[in-house]
Parts: structure tokens; sequence; C-alpha cells
């Protein structure tokens, strides 16, 4: 410790019972002044932050025995600037290691003054250990916040695929508390358990996911489309721990794309295939029946005099045809035959492995249909309605969907010739 002699000025800074080293003693902040490098005066408060058991543990050390060791260098900057007369800029942030050997995080502001011409450096220093506990506790607080204000579910599962957290979004998004989804197995909240299983192949091969579509099931038992997007969790010793990550309710999206697709696949009135849709699917099924030599039959159906109820009852009564002859038609066709309005009052048909003799009678049953169907005029009076058919099947040499259409169309025309109401065929 620096030595202090009988007429030393500084003798009445720090001598017991001395009037200025009382009033030191009450300064609430900690406080250490420092003579020829040498600690010569700590308060209590400086004892209390650096957890000496008295201020002997403490003078006669240097500044830099104040600090963290990777702080040091700071404060001996600080120092030889003091010492050399540069000017400082504001207070030092430091961290400094306790007596105990805790870390603390501090704020203090150093000055340099003479007392009877002799040189000392005051530090003053500011405990930002209660600081910094606030700003976690605000941080803390405004991720929970977040957390529980999202629009997203946040999840996280265990390597088994046990819910072990799940965000309070749930409640608006599936209707679950969270605490009724915490313990059970993520899979029991897809429609079909194995529908997790591309997302876990994606999780191993790639560790993350992004905007991956899935789906899931709400409480009520509707099922809605969802994005993840989530990340494999591994400790330290590659050991897989499990996933954490968000889901996203798309649905409103995914209802627009799909009523999109269907605008663009389906007809606006009756709701089958329009033109373009069904030709490209009746394109598609004729490559394989090439192939393997199987066969199928195309049909044109026609209503006849359509255009003599659209002039007499309007369109309106003659949209109401259209709809319910088509829903007659559909009635009598199997889910893997194609079904498509080909404009006006044509429409396609295709049957697939299916003979001739077979064929006949499906358009037999489609015209018994159409003539079942009664129709009301504004006048009261009924009126009905019947079909024409234009039939061909595939041959090998038909190289597309192009020449069975010619073929089903000379058909309709000799059918129209015949006197309406029955089918034609046209053989390759």
């Amino acid at each position: 410790m620096a030595t202090i002699g009988a007429n030393d000025p500084l003798g009445m800074l720090v001598t017991p019972k001395s009037p200025c080293r009382e009033l030191l003693a009450m300064i609430p902040a900690p406080l250490a002044i420092f003579a020829d490098n040498q600690a010569v005066f700590v308060n209590a408060a400086a004892c209390a932050l650096m957890e000496a058991g008295s201020e002997d543990e403490l003078l006669g050390l240097p500044p830099t025995a104040f600090a963290h060791p990777l702080d040091s260098g700071i404060v001996e900057n600080r120092m030889r600037d003091l010492e050399e007369g540069i000017a400082v800029n504001g207070p030092l942030a430091l961290r400094l290691i306790t007596r105990r050997g805790r870390l603390r995080r501090i704020t203090v502001s150093v000055a340099r003054i003479t007392i009877g011409g002799r040189p000392l450096v005051v530090i003053v220093s500011t405990d930002d250990g209660r600081r910094h506990e606030n700003f976690l506790k605000k941080s803390e607080e405004h991720f929970q916040r977040l957390f529980e204000s999202t629009q997203d579910i946040y999840y996280k599962t265990d390597a088994s695929g046990v819910i072990l957290k799940v965000a309070p979004a749930v409640r608006r998004v599936l209707g679950y508390e969270p605490q009724e989804m915490v313990g059970r197995r993520v899979e029991e909240f897809y429609p079909h358990p194995g529908e997790r299983d591309s997302l876990k192949r994606a999780l191993r091969e790639h560790g993350e996911v992004q905007d991956f579509e899935g789906r899931t099931v709400r409480r009520d038992g509707v099922i809605i489309d969802v994005s993840i997007s989530s990340y494999a969790l591994y400790s330290p010793e590659g050991e897989f721990l499990g996933v954490e990550g968000i889901y996203r309710d798309i649905s409103d999206r995914k209802n627009l794309e799909r009523k999109l697709r269907r605008l663009a696949t389906l007809d606006g009135l009756t709701g089958i295939a329009n033109r373009r849709t069904f030709l490209e699917q009746a394109s598609d099924s004729l490559r394989p029946v090439t192939r393997h030599n199987s066969c199928i039959v195309l049909f044109i159906a026609d209503l006849d005099h359509f255009k003599m109820i659209n002039d007499r009852y309007g369109h309106i009564a003659g949209d109401a045809v259209l709809e319910r002859f088509a829903r007659a038609v559909g009635l009598e066709l199997r889910d893997r035959d194609l079904f498509g309005r080909l404009g006006g009052e044509e429409f396609g048909i295709v049957l697939h492995d299916t003979c001739r003799a077979d064929a006949q009678r499906v358009a037999s049953r489609i015209g018994e249909s159409a003539r079942g169907l009664r129709f009301a005029a504004p006048d009261g009076q009924e009126y009905r309605v019947t079909v024409s058919i234009g039939a061909t099947r595939n041959h090998c040499d038909d190289a597309g969907i192009e020449r069975l259409l010619a073929r089903a169309d000379r058909a309709l025309y000799a059918a129209k010739e015949a006197g309406r109401d029955c089918i034609r065929w046209m053989e390759p």
C-alpha cells in the first residue's frame, strides 16, 4: 500500500476518524481512491460490490485487480491516459470478478485529482447487475407477450415426437388449450399419422424445413392446411433431441388456390371439366391405352334442338337444362370415366376399358336419363329434351385425341341426320 506520511495531505482523506473519510464512507456508490497505482481508500459500498470481508482485502491492490482479466487492458489504457493528461470520454462499462469469484457488470467514472500536489485517481462505479436483471426481465416479458400474441403456433417436441411446449395461439387455430396438447404425440393431430413421415424425412435430410405444407386436425374434427417451418435440435455430441418450429394456418390461401384451380379447370355452369381440361385428360388417357393395346370409347353428346329452348324460354331456362343434364349423365358414369363440356350444348365422355357393347348400354342409359328430365315453361307447360350421341373407339394408329374427336363428330352428324335422339358409331 502507498506510504502516507504524517504531513501527507492524503491523510485527511483516509485516516480513520477524519471528517473527510467519514464523508467518503457515507457515499452510497462504490468508490475507491488510488495513489501510486494502489488502492488507498475504499468505502463500504465498494467492499460490498467486491464481496470483500473488509477493506483490508482491497487496499494496496492496483485498479486492474478490480476488473475482469478480459477488461484489464481497458483499465490500463484509461489509467495511462489520465497519467498523461489525455482527456477521457465518459464512463466505462466493465466486468469485474468479486473476491468470491462472481461476475458482475459495472459502469465506472474515473477522474484524476491533485491534493497538496499529490496526484490521485478516483473511481466511482455503479452496479449494473440490477439494471441487467431488469433488462432480462423486460426482455422475457416482451418475449412472453410475443409468444402469447403470435398468430403462429410455436411448438417444441422431444426426440420421440412428444409435445413439450406449444404457444397459446393453438387455442385460436386448433381449439385446444396448450396444456391439453403437452405430453401428447404430434401424430395425434394429423389426419393420418403417416402424413408426418414426409416432414420427418425432410428434417433428417436437411436439418430444417421452410414453408413445408401439411395438414392438421382441429378439435372439432375439421382438417386445415398448415405451413410448417421447423428445425431439428441436436446436443453438442450430435444426439437428436427433438424438433422446434412454428405452424401457420394457411387454409384461406389454400382454399383460394383450390377455387382458382377449379375456375381454371371446371365449367362454371355445370361444374364438370371445361373443354381444355377434358381434352388434356382425354389425351393423357389415350397414351397408356395405346401402349398396352387396351380400349377407350369417346362419346360426343349434343342436346337436340337446344337453340329452340333458349329462344323460346330464355337463357336461364337453357342453363337449367344444361345443369340438370350434366348431373343426370354423371350418375351413369364411373369415377374413372371422363366427362366435360366441350361448349354450348355439346359434351364429351371418355369410357375407360369398355367394349362397344358395354358402351352402347351406357349411351342408351344417357339417352333415357335425358328423356326422363322434365322442365316447366313460364306458362306452366312442360317440355322435355333428348340427346344425340356420336361414338368411336380408339385405334392403334390414333396418334392423338384429335382423330377420335373427328370420328365422333362425324358419328354425331350421322345421329342428327338419322332423326336425333339416338347413337351412331364411327369405326376407326
